[in-house]
């Protein structure tokens, strides 16, 4: 019995030196895993706040770039009133003060460009490598604070607008279908720092500003924004195996390439996979079939994003209040600030609230901007606190929106779909934006000729009294 003892004894140990050995790589993978799944997400957390926040700084200085171009002579550091202009030095008696080329003008220069490129982007991007696309799009983020800054006409500053938007455009849809690789978690990561991009971008143009930078030194400190993506992409991602290149001849962590055997490509090329991990490319039929599936979501989508963004460009310039301590141009960047919080903390509540009935926030939204196209009409709101809260709440509904519907996307695709849905859901919001730019255009412009028209009415009548009264006033 001693020596059976013994010998179990022995048996035992070896037993439990073996589980020892055998855990360990388990316990050293799973830390591993979890180091990158933090590094993943901090990541997308800061390539959704880089990729977004040229978009966010334009639209945030779409009063300042119209006013600066109409007084190009000015050397002040302050804002420039809207009104005043070389060709008409005449009082603006208008109540709502607003620029004769409408902020949607901005915004107009601020999405096509991404319209275009969400549209068919879809159906060709594949054929460009991820380091390409990232390329291209810090390029244009860094060259359209540059020529934004440094433009002496609204041609050039538009044109400047132009190279953020496809900056925004290209990485939205290339870093959304990126997600389709790695864990669900980093869609809220991405979406909260979009959220993030339009918070801190709009703070930090309102508060450089309001500091006494202008708006050009305010837009060429910027520049290090893009640089922040690049870093971000190369160096801060740990893909897992099956994800496209990642980084430009950065190699991946050993957990997800070495473990595997899988050798990596360099400068962005497509990554040769076992061919149980292969994704085969979707037919035309079958491309048809899953937009058709995500139209419950898109369709929504648009609509939040159309009526949130004729509250932005069209109604933005009209709620204005003189009797206030804030101008014009300074009340414009708190509305474009209190949206961008409201925005923020709604797509970074995926984790705590989900919302699938996407259509209720649609119905929301659109109530909203009736109640402050009435309010712009008839001047019924007496304080301009009450204009800083419903802004806000616009806000979240707009935020809960484009988080919600993304991860709606991203759970229900099949797993062969994914890439490509994430990519197509891109389209909903800036299609939304396009057609309430339409609109705000319209409804500027209306103002101007309803404005011009009713001066000249009146001359005319003021001219027929006289006439009545053989010339006396």
């Amino acid at each position: 019995m001693g020596h059976a003892g013994d010998r179990w004894q022995e048996v035992s140990g070896d037993s439990e030196e073996e589980n020892e050995e055998m855990a360990l790589p388990e316990e050293s993978e799973a830390t591993l895993d979890a180091c990158s799944q933090m590094r993943n997400n901090a990541g997308f957390w800061l390539l959704g706040l880089c990729n977004n926040f040229a978009y966010v700084v334009m639209l945030s200085a779409a009063h300042d770039i119209l006013s600066h171009q109409k007084v190009p002579e000015h050397n002040g550091t302050g804002p420039i009133p809207p009104s005043v202009s070389p060709e008409n030095t005449t009082i603006n008696t208008s109540r709502y003060d607003c620029n004769t080329i409408s902020t949607g003008t901005v915004l107009l220069a601020d999405i096509l460009p991404t319209l275009f490129i969400k549209f068919s982007a879809p159906f060709c991007i594949h054929l460009f490598p991820y380091g390409l696309r990232v390329g291209i799009c810090v390029t244009s983020a860094w060259g359209s604070f540059l020529l934004v800054a440094f433009s002496t006409t609204s041609t050039q500053s538009l044109l400047g607008v132009v190279l953020a938007s496809i900056s925004s455009g290209l990485g939205e849809i290339t870093f959304l279908a990126l997600t389709s690789f790695f864990n669900s978690a980093v869609v809220s990561a991405w979406s909260s720092g979009t959220g993030g991009a339009g918070l801190i971008g709009a703070l930090s143009y309102l508060g450089l500003t309001q500091t006494g930078l202008t708006p050009q030194d305010t837009l060429l400190f910027m520049t290090i924004v893009p640089v922040i993506m690049l870093g971000s992409y190369c160096f801060l991602l740990a893909p897992p195996p099956e994800a496209p290149r990642c980084g430009w001849g950065v190699c991946k962590p050993k957990s997800s390439c070495a473990s595997s055997g899988i050798q990596q490509p360099l400068l962005g090329d497509k990554l040769t996979l076992p061919q149980k991990t292969q994704k085969l490319q979707l037919t035309l039929q079958e491309k048809e079939q899953v937009v058709k599936g995500l139209l419950k979501y898109l369709i929504p989508l648009s609509v939040v994003y159309f009526a949130e963004y004729f509250i932005n460009q069209g109604l933005f310039e009209l709620l204005y209040f003189r009797n206030t301590t804030l101008n014009h141009p300074q009340q414009y960047r708190w509305y474009q600030m209190l949206y961008q919080l409201g925005v923020f903390i709604s797509r970074s509540s995926a984790s705590c609230i989900r919302i699938r009935k996407i259509w209720l926030l649609a119905i929301l939204q659109c109530l909203n901007m009736l109640f402050l196209l009435f309010a712009v009409r008839y001047m019924f709101l007496p304080s301009i606190y009450m204009v800083f809260v419903l802004i806000l709440y616009e806000g979240l509904l707009g935020g809960a929106g484009y988080v919600n519907t993304f991860h709606c996307v991203s759970e229900e695709s099949k797993p062969e779909h994914r890439e490509f849905a994430m990519g197509v859901a891109c389209i909903a919001d800036t299609l939304g934006i396009s057609l309430s730019v339409e609109t705000s255009l319209e409804a500027s412009f209306v103002h101007i000729v309803l404005s011009a028209n009713a001066k000249y009415l009146t001359h005319y009548v003021w001219i027929g009294l006289r006439v009545q009264n053989n010339g006396k006033p």
